[in-house]
C-alpha cells in the first residue's frame, strides 16, 4: 500500500470511488454507505477537480497496485484542517486501509501546514462513523451544521445534519515508511 496526494489525472477514478463508496447498491458491500439518507451522486469530476485545485487544500491517496483504494479530503482553515470525503473501497473497508489513510493525512497535515486541530462533521444518523472517528480520537463539539442541498443528490430522510467532531493534533509528526508509521 502506497500514500500519496492525488494528482489531476486522478480525477475520473478518484470521483468513481467517492461516488460508489457512498451511494448506490455498490456502497452496501461496506459498512459507510449514505443509500439509505441519500440518492444521488456525492460529488461529480468538477467538485473533485476544484478541490484538488485549491491551494488549501490535498487529496491524500491509498494505491494498491496504482489503483486509488482510498482517499481523504483535507482543506485547511487557519491552523485547522477540516477532513472530508474519505472513502475506501466498499469491499475493502475494514481491513485497516482508512486507519492507516487517517493517521498519513493527520501527519502530513500536521508536517506541511502546522496545524494544531483536525475537524470532520459527520452525518448525525451514522452513529457507527461517529464511533469509528472516536476510537481514533475524535471528539463531538456539540456544534451541528445544517446538511446542504445540491443538484447532486436528493435526501431519502426527512432532516440530516453534520456533527462537528474535533481532535487536537498534540504529537510530533509521523513518518510513514513501508506502510508502517513511524512514532
Amino acid at each position: 500500500m502506497k500514500f500519496t496526494h492525488a494528482k489531476p489525472n486522478d480525477i475520473p477514478a478518484l470521483t468513481s470511488l467517492l461516488n460508489r463508496s457512498y451511494r448506490g447498491d455498490s456502497s452496501r458491500a461496506g459498512w459507510t454507505t449514505e443509500a439509505d439518507l441519500l440518492s444521488g451522486k456525492r460529488i461529480d469530476e468538477a467538485g473533485v477537480s476544484v478541490l484538488l485545485n485549491d491551494p488549501d487544500s490535498y487529496f491524500f491517496i491509498a494505491l494498491q497496485e496504482e489503483t486509488i483504494v482510498a482517499s481523504i479530503h483535507a482543506h485547511r482553515e487557519n491552523d485547522s484542517i477540516h477532513f472530508g470525503l474519505f472513502a475506501v473501497e466498499p469491499t475493502m473497508q475494514g481491513s485497516g486501509i482508512g486507519k492507516r489513510l487517517l493517521a498519513y493525512a493527520e501527519s502530513e497535515a500536521q508536517s506541511q501546514w502546522g496545524v494544531n486541530t483536525a475537524v470532520m462533521e459527520v452525518i448525525t444518523q451514522r452513529s457507527e462513523l461517529i464511533e469509528y472517528y472516536e476510537r481514533r480520537g475524535y471528539v463531538r463539539t456539540g456544534a451541528t451544521i445544517p446538511f446542504p442541498e445540491s443538484g447532486l443528490w436528493e435526501k431519502r430522510v426527512d432532516f440530516l445534519e453534520f456533527a462537528v467532531m474535533e481532535k487536537k493534533l498534540t504529537a510530533a509528526p509521523k513518518a510513514i515508511e513501508n506502510d508502517r508509521l513511524i512514532l
